[in-house]
Parts: C-alpha cells; structure tokens; sequence
C-alpha cells in the first residue's frame, strides 16, 4: 500500500510550528509495510486544499490528513475531503453529545460553531478523541481511504496509536521488522567504509546510515512475514557489524546515549552526579530528562566561574592559576570534589570554550575536558571539536556519555 501524508496549516508553512506529526507518522508507517512516496503541507486554504487532495487520491492508496478539525472557519480538511470525495457531511448525535459533555465537564460553555465538528460522512469511522473536542475519522470510497487526524500531537499521537495503527495493521500485507544501531566515535564516511561489504551485498535486510549530531545511525530493515522471522533475519547482520565496529556501537535498539547509560546505571546500582563548566546544565539535563533518573542521579552542578570552581567543588586557585580552567588539571578537581561533596559513586565534570570568543592560539575555541571520578581513579580527556557554539556543548556531552558508557564496560 502506497500512503500520502497531508499537514495542513497554515502556521506550518510559515515556520510557526515545527512540523513533527511528520516524523511520527513516518516512522509508524514503515513497520507496517506501507509504503510513503509524498509529503504535503498546504495552508487553510480551500482552492489548494482541493488540489492537493485531488492529487494524492490519483497516487496514493491512504491519505493521512493533520490537522484543520477545528471549530473555526479555517479549520477546513474534514469538509473539504469530503467534497473531493463526492461525500455528504451530516450530524452525527452521539458525537455531538461527546462534545458538549467535553465542555459541560470542564465547566465551559459549548459554541454553536463545536457543531461543525460533529458532522461526518454517513459511513465514516468515527475516531474518540479523549484529549480534545475534535474527533478524528477514517473515510472510505472506491478504494481509497482518507484518515483525518487532529493537529496538536497530544490528540493526534493517542488517536494513531488506539485507532489508526490496528487498523492499517489490519489491511497491511506485508511487514518490515526494523532495528536502529547507533554508532560514537566514527564519521559516516568511514562507518560506511568499514561496512561497505555488507551494504554493498545487502538484500533483505537492508543497511541504512543517516547522520544525527555527532553520532551515526544504521537502520537495519527486513521485509517479513513475522517479527519472529524478521528478528531471525536481521540478528546475523547485528553480529557481523559489532564484530566490524566493536565498542564503537553503543546500542542495538534504537536506545539513545543518555538512555543507555541510564540503563546502565539502574543495572549497576551506582550513583551519579555532574559539575558542568562550558555545557552549562546539558549534562545534567541529559540524564533528568529520563524518567526514573531520580533512582541514581543525585544532583548537578554548573560552576561558570572560576570563584564557583573554588568554593563549590574545591578546584585549588593554584591549579586555576597555574593551569587554567580549560585544563586537564581543573577537569580532574572538579570531578574529584562533585564526587566528594555529593557522595556519589560516579563524578562527571566539563570544561571548555565553547565559543564564539575565548580562544587562543594554545586553547582554541573547542578545546574541551571531560573528566570521570570514582572513588579509585580519576579519568581526563581532551577534545578539539569544531563548529558553533552550541554544536561544542552538545558534542562535548555526548562525549562525557561516551566515556561514561565505556567505564561500565572497561
């Protein structure tokens, strides 16, 4: 089955919202064996609105709409589908009851013009849609579906998962089982390299890389009958590329850096805590951000300042004077005295000039420290990372991960 992706809004051509139903949908699509050959966003706008639908039934088998349900006058995808589907809208009670009771438990009044969103095709699948007063649905004829879901990701992500997936799963003939390896510590050219035996000979499973920051992504996929035959097929490529890649690859499962040492922590039993200079509350943001991080994580510190160095974390003012804060000498005080002063089994520290300004010809912008303490050993390493400002402090916490990851293992 072929599927066409629709986005309509106008607040979405003019980069007032960032469009991320697109990824979502996408990425739910290519398990399910459907195929998606377009993208569309077209604004509130009958007259193209139209013209897009039009287009997408004569090449598409499914067409997925978000957003325009709404109750205003430029919330206009469910009437005008309809039309170019030849149609009739009519009032729906029972969904128009669902809507006022919405309102009458909020303690808010309904508006007349709620009404309009109550109406529907005769046959239409009528989608609930607890988060919000607009209903999806699933319409149908000749041949071709149109599935209209609301904007917002708060109603559109529970509505896809409840209603939407089951039923494309029901019509879908094929499945593709996929498996994400992420990879730290190689360009994509030289991933590619490594592996080109394999991607060169690949069939089913496929080899996929894409680059995100600073790491590199393999998307294994296999065209199946079942997640049993599609695991069967993809684990031996699996075993081939961690034996080409070794503890380059950090994870087979799609698990991020901050998720796989959270797992690793949990595992462990092992306490963490964090004192950031140049990443400024990243690092620690990286581990809160996942829920259940309270089980080891037990607090941050951004030290900015050399005189917060000092008093919070105990860096002698001889080290900084001698040294600098961009050392290895003040890295290693600072992870020394966050592991002290917290009492956690683990200290991570940073230090760096993230730019634009700062650098010298012997400390250039980029130049980073990370260090890692316990109780046993202190471990510092240097970083000479390129780039905007913000591209040197997530990288420099992606490689504060990355070492943290390798302690487990060393």
């Amino acid at each position: 089955m072929i599927a066409e992706l629709i986005c309509v809004g106008t607040e979405l051509l003019m980069g007032q919202v960032v469009n991320t139903n697109a990824r979502f949908i996408a990425e739910k699509l290519a398990p399910l064996g459907i195929t998606m050959y377009y993208q569309v966003v077209v604004g509130d706008n009958v007259g193209r609105l139209t013209q897009v639908v039009k287009t997408a039934l004569a090449r598409a088998d499914i067409l997925i709409f978000c957003g325009g349900l709404g109750p205003t006058d430029d919330d206009l995808t469910k009437e005008t589908v309809a039309a170019a589907m030849d149609l009739p809208l009519v009032l729906r009670t029972d969904e128009w009851d669902k809507i006022v009771s919405y309102f009458t438990e909020k303690g808010r009044e309904v508006s007349p013009n709620n009404k309009k969103q109550a109406l529907f095709p005769p046959d239409a699948l009528v989608l609930d849609n607890p988060f919000g007063t607009a209903p999806g649905c699933i319409l149908e004829q000749d041949g071709k579906a149109a599935i209209l879901l609301p904007g917002p990701p708060r109603e559109m992500i529970p509505m896809f998962g409840a209603h939407v997936e089951p039923w494309l799963l029901a019509r879908s003939d094929t499945r593709l089982y996929t498996r994400e390896v992420r990879v730290f510590g190689m360009g994509e050219a030289d991933v590619a390299q490594k592996l080109s035996s394999l991607i060169e000979n690949q069939s089913n499973p496929t080899i996929a890389p894409y680059v995100k920051p600073g790491e590199v992504t393999l998307r294994l996929t296999a065209g199946c009958d079942s997640e049993d035959e599609g695991r069967a097929l993809v684990e031996p490529v699996l075993a081939q590329i961690r034996e080409i890649l070794g503890d380059l690859v950090y994870s087979d499962t799609g698990r991020s850096l901050p998720e796989t040492c959270h797992d690793l922590f949990l595992q462990a039993g092992k306490t963490l805590a964090v004192a950031e200079s140049c990443t400024g509350g990243l690092l620690a943001s990286a581990f809160v951000d996942i829920p259940g991080s309270s089980a080891y994580f037990i607090e941050g510190a951004v030290t900015y300042a050399n005189e917060a160095k000092v008093k919070r974390l105990g860096v002698s003012r001889d080290t900084l004077d001698k040294y600098g804060a961009v050392s290895a000498e003040c890295a290693r005080e600072m992870a020394q005295g966050m592991r002290r002063t917290s009492g956690a089994d683990i200290a991570l520290a940073t230090t760096g000039i993230a730019g634009p300004d700062g650098g010298t010809v012997d400390k250039p912008v980029g130049l980073v420290y990370v260090a890692l303490a316990t109780e046993e050993n202190v471990t510092v390493q240097e970083w000479r990372l390129y780039g905007e400002r913000a591209r040197v402090r997530g990288l420099t916490v992606l490689y504060a991960l990355d070492l943290l990851r390798r302690f487990f293992f060393s």
